[in-house]
């Protein structure tokens, strides 16, 4: 089914000004959606009221509109350029209200404008709270006990049924915006009424508090026939309670065993499959850790956030594929640009670990709330890929611009234990340099756990930095290592018991300090090497060594392929990410295009 040759000119909105929650990802999405039409064929009318992105271009459409994006100017701009389809699904939630706004005033239809992407009624199905939960309840997919409420005095008394803490969650707004947690009547009739207030049909979904869940999401596309993918899945580090935009994002899914993970795969395809979506989806899970319990939070019939980080992480273009759906063509009918050899209907395959981290605008707004909830705050993100979650945590971290190179939050260094466990705690954008901090003065990944619910694989994955870096303290006070690999967190049975061991090792380090003034230590090359495959970097290391590193050992990077196939097929246009590894997948792919 190649390009539906009714449509000659393609009405693309975008997502307007960069605020929390919709920023430089949906130009991403918007400019590659541009690219596609016009190689097409088609003539793109491009409608964005931001004119500091790349997307409003001179190049990327036949015709700009640096406008408001309201009813209003959509309207006057269908009225003169006359398209014949809109694409709603490339503008995040502003480009999908409007469409959805214009077609039910029957604007559209009016002036013959064929919606694309997401018809009408799978957009309300996805974003009304009420029809979402019927549609899901209607193909058997389990949803939190929930009530959608359109007054705060509907809100309480289901809260009262259920009890507390609930969720709140409005219709129709981005980023959780007027949504929030609350624990109690007073906290649920605010948050209630500001969401009532935020979203544009005055509805909110009231829902069972299930923090503590992890919080899952796949990232799937189905083109016009039916033939539907995964793309990606993603684990937040955070479980559920934290907006998946200000949480520590890992792809793939990490803690999950295979049952899990094809139970939740197979759900969302059957969800993206019921909804009828003609291009990318998200669909967000939360998964009881002790059972296989799991539930639908919900699901962006569109182009997402997290699409920009699936896209990014995989290689595989799902605006660019998403727009080429929309327009008339099959999944086996769109060639992989990377690859040149599959289509895009083979799924892409992850060997390697990427994470994202949050940017938060805390430093400019000091006097701002730092806690973090259902409604996200983040201004920005950053994406790292390496060959282990360490590295790319740590890769992640640096990139954060946030003055630091390792975990260890200098501002956390002069306060007591107890000061620090107690941030372990609190939900803020710091807790993870408290969660390392804690971990390195004693605090176990049990009582970690316990506090914070983060899976214990990651907090052993955090132990197991927090035990290189004891290594170096021991080495510097004149200690001797312990044997190969003892004591490191993710090679012991017992990965709980890591930040013990690190504890013990930095007490050996203590008492050696003083019997060794004047002493230069030794760099141990299998040390550096662990360290280096962890992601600290050469300063880091010298630091922590309180000495230079030996010439002769210094390890320099290699680069590996982000192919969106682990090497199964040959590769045309990859690119890479830099890491340890003996072989340069860079230098191999250099030579052989000579």
């Amino acid at each position: 089914m190649p390009l539906n040759t009714a449509l000659k000119k393609v009405l693309v909105i975008g997502s307007g000004p960069i605020v929390i929650g919709q920023a430089a990802e949906f130009d991403y999405a918007g400019t590659q959606a541009c690219k596609a039409l016009r190689e097409q064929g088609l003539r793109v009318v491009l409608a964005n009221s931001n004119p500091a992105t790349l997307m409003t271009d001179s190049t990327m459409a036949d015709a700009i509109y640096i406008e408001p994006l309201i009813p209003e100017t959509i309207k006057r701009i269908i009225e003169k350029e006359r398209p014949d389809s809109l694409l709603s699904t490339l503008g995040g939630q502003t480009g999908l209200t409007l469409s959805m706004q214009l077609a039910k005033e029957g604007f559209l239809d009016r002036y013959g404008v064929r919606l694309l992407g997401a018809r009408p009624d799978t957009i309300d199905r996805a974003e009304d709270r009420q029809l979402f939960k019927d549609a899901m309840l209607a193909i058997g997919e389990p949803v939190i006990p929930s009530k959608v409420v359109t007054d705060s005095d509907d809100a309480l008394a289901f809260a009262r049924e259920i009890g507390y803490p609930v969720i709140v969650r409005p219709a129709f707004t981005l980023g959780g915006t007027g949504g929030g947690i609350a624990d109690d009547e007073r906290a649920l009739r605010e948050i209630a009424e500001n969401g009532l207030r935020r979203s544009p049909i005055h509805q909110i979904l009231v829902e069972k508090g299930i923090s503590g869940w992890k919080e899952i999401e796949y990232e799937v596309i189905r083109d016009g026939v039916g033939n539907v993918i995964t793309v990606c899945s993603m684990e937040n580090f955070d479980p559920v309670g934290v907006h998946t935009g200000d949480s520590i994002v890992i792809a793939p899914a990490v803690t999950l065993s295979d049952k899990e993970y094809q139970m939740l795969r197979s759900s969302a395809l059957n969800i993206i499959s019921a909804l009828k979506v003609e291009g990318g989806c998200n669909v967000q899970f939360a998964l009881k850790p002790d059972s296989f319990e799991y539930a639908v939070i919900e699901v962006n019939p569109r182009v997402s956030r997290s699409s920009a980080l699936a896209s990014k992480a995989t290689g595989y273009p799902i605006a660019k594929v998403a727009a080429l759906i929309a327009v008339g063509y099959r999944l086996d009918e769109i060639p992989n640009a990377v690859t040149h050899k599959t289509a895009a209907c083979f799924e892409p395959v992850l060997d390697y670990v990427v994470v994202k981290f949050p940017k938060w605008p805390f430093d400019k707004f000091v006097y701002a709330k730092r806690t973090l909830g259902t409604q996200m705050k983040a201004t920005g993100e950053v994406m790292a890929i390496g060959t282990s979650f360490e590295q790319a945590l740590m890769k992640a971290v640096r990139g954060a611009e946030i003055s630091v190179n390792t975990l260890n939050l200098p501002a956390f260094a002069a306060e007591s234990d107890e000061a620090v466990f107690r941030r372990v705690g609190e939900c803020t954008d710091q807790r993870l340099f408290a969660i390392f901090q804690a971990l390195k003065r004693g605090m176990t990944i049990g009582q970690i756990h316990g506090i914070t619910k983060i899976d214990r694989w990651f907090l052993a994955k955090l132990a197991h930095l927090a035990d290189i870096e004891a290594h170096f303290a021991a080495l510097k006070a004149g200690a001797t290592r312990p044997a190969s690999g003892a004591g490191v967190a993710d090679k012991t049975a017992d990965a709980g018991n890591a930040a013990d061991k690190a504890a013990s090792t930095r007490a050996v380090g203590a008492d050696a300090a003083a019997d060794n003034a004047g002493y230069v230590p030794a760099l141990d090359a299998e040390l550096y090497r662990e360290a280096k495959d962890a992601g600290y970097p050469d300063t880091a290391i010298e630091a922590m060594l309180g000495a230079k590193i030996p010439d002769g050992m210094r390890l320099y990077p290699s680069y590996k392929m982000v192919d969106t196939c682990a090497g199964e097929f040959s590769a045309e246009t990859p690119y890479f990410y830099a890491t340890y590894d003996a072989e340069n997948e860079a230098a191999a792919f250099l030579a052989k295009r000579a």
